[in-house]
């Protein structure tokens, strides 16, 4: 079972487009663990803890950069260089393409189809591990 950490690392209340996804992952069997505001070196924790393989990060009201910019280093620090990472939210297209080169797999903005984000992850997790 592939186990996914889904966060809103920004103190904002919209969050309905990743309550909707953590439900539609749930929905196709994936074990889901969902969070409000943590830090990045909190997410990172918390992925130790539960053990999870893949992050999604939803952002409603900008702040995203500095979030991913602290997360994608301090995970590579801590060994976890297999973690797949998500974005969604409001988030503009050059923002999106600098993510992009951060190492995160898929963006996903408003209207964006939650199956494309279940099917990227199901893509991306079937292959072996690089650990």
């Amino acid at each position: 079972m592939i186990r996914v950490l889904l966060t809103k690392p920004t103190h904002d209340c919209h969050d309905r487009g990743v309550r909707y996804l953590a439900k539609r992952f749930r929905d196709e069997g994936f074990e889901v663990v969902f969070t409000n505001f943590l830090l990045p070196a909190e997410i990172v924790a918390t992925a130790v803890q539960e053990d999870v393989e893949v992050i999604g990060i939803s952002s409603g009201s900008g702040g995203h950069m500095p979030v991913f910019e602290e997360l994608v280093p301090a995970l590579h620090a801590e060994g976890l260089d297999d973690v797949t990472i998500i974005a969604g939210g409001n988030i503009p297209p050059a923002d999106a393409e600098r993510l992009t080169e951060l190492g995160v797999a898929g963006v996903f903005g408003p209207g964006s189809d939650p199956d494309a984000a279940v099917e990227l992850v199901r893509r991306l997790r079937s292959a072996p591990a690089s650990r």
